[in-house]
């Protein structure tokens, strides 16, 4: 019998062509900490990356975009957003440009006006900014409730955040409530209590904001300690105003991430880079409460892992924007922009410890970003330029 040709056609398959630069964040598929290979090729099958590699070994496929010479790098993933919203806070943003400082109590204006809204108007407000956020080329992100602050309003604005994403944070403890103004004590129970018991079922992590004005060590070491025993996984917000515990207790319980990082001390450094605690920075905020920025030299320099995020939220960091958060790390925390798209991607995925994203190789999710622009240099080079030309999400064109 004469042999057949073997069918090299990927069934159901497209690839996208003629890619000038392609981010893989897989240094053994290409140059660098971030695997770049040029004049790129990559498939996609269903909603996995089936194959990659070089333009001219590319297999024939179903179909195929024709990249014209633009970068291709993976889906930005923003492991800290705070989504699920009502009202506005454009005076107190105007104030803070006139001078008066940021303080965690302005908070409380979103928690009175979210309460109020209506579970279609949160649910609306999340869909927005998930797609405002998608169109920008974020195709993982994460959110949290944290403006409720009772057990029905926590519990619904986790069973909201979870009909847009997977990654979802319980904050009860984002401050204390009004009505325990002067029983945090009390509020601490309710939280590791009756609301942990309603918010743990929508939920996959656990969240403190430790600072001044807000919680303290022992009260985020109760809170943290509560939720990890009902299978939450912690995350902290972190030396954001001031030194404080939050990065210490984040790195002892093993948090995933801890955010902000902007006050350190050498042993925080420490800490960071001899644990697994991801390192999240959030320029977004400093931008937007004119503060004094991370450093992320000093981090990434002691061997810490870093992941950018926007931090989403009405009061301190209004932006869904990753593209602005890369071009502000490398304008003004020291990084390069190897360095800031990393940690945009590869750090988010490990910030949330995915594998299946932040990343293209062989079987990681088809979360793909083609820019306007022949490499993703030009993130940090054309700030507040719209350079994303198109957008997939699990091998979906969403964009």
């Amino acid at each position: 019998m004469t042999p057949q040709p073997k069918d090299t056609t990927t069934p159901m398959a497209t690839a996208i062509t003629n890619i000038s630069s392609l981010v893989t964040n897989d240094p053994s598929l290409g140059h660098g900490p971030l695997g770049i290979i040029e004049s790129a090729a990559v498939v996609i099958d269903g909603d996995r990356i089936a194959w990659v590699g070089t333009n001219s070994k590319a297999p024939a496929t179903d179909s195929h975009l024709d990249a014209e010479g633009r970068a291709v790098l993976p889906g930005f993933v923003d492991s800290h957003s705070h989504l699920v919203f009502a009202g506005d806070r454009t005076a107190e943003f105007n104030a803070r440009m006139e001078g008066r400082p940021y303080s965690a109590g302005g908070i409380r204006t979103t928690v009175a006006a979210t309460r109020a809204a209506s579970d279609a108007e949160l649910d609306a407000t999340v869909a927005r900014f998930v797609g405002e956020a998608l169109r920008q080329g974020t195709t993982t992100i994460e959110t949290k409730s944290g403006y409720g602050l009772t057990v029905e309003d926590e519990a619904r604005a986790l069973r909201v955040a979870a009909r847009h994403t997977d990654e979802v944070t319980f904050l009860g403890a984002h401050i204390v409530a009004p009505e325990y103004a002067e029983d945090p004590a009390g509020y601490v129970e309710l939280v590791t209590g009756p609301m942990l018991e309603a918010c743990a079922p929508h939920a996959r992590w656990i969240d403190v904001f430790c600072e001044r004005g807000a919680f303290d060590g022992d009260q985020a070491r109760a809170i943290l300690t509560a939720g990890a025993a009902r299978g939450l996984t912690p995350r902290v917000h972190a030396n954001q105003l001031g030194h404080g515990p939050g990065v210490q207790l984040a790195v002892e319980l093993g948090a995933a991430s801890a955010d902000h990082c902007t006050h350190l001390t050498d042993a925080d450094v420490d800490a960071l880079a001899s644990g697994d605690t991801v390192a999240t920075l959030l320029p977004g905020a400093e931008f937007s409460t004119r503060s004094r920025y991370p450093d992320a030299r000093r981090l990434l320099d002691a061997g810490a892992t870093v992941a950018l995020s926007t931090d989403c939220n009405p009061g301190s960091s209004f932006t869904s924007s990753m593209p602005f958060c890369i071009a502000l790390a490398v304008r003004e925390m020291g990084m390069t922009p190897d360095e800031a798209v990393r940690a945009a991607t590869a750090g988010g995925a490990r910030a949330l410890r995915r594998t299946d994203v932040g990343r293209v190789a062989v079987g990681a999710r088809a979360d793909l970003v083609l820019l306007e622009a022949p490499s993703h240099v030009h993130l940090a080079y054309r700030p507040g330029v719209p350079l994303t030309a198109a957008v997939w999400r699990g091998g979906a064109r969403v964009r």
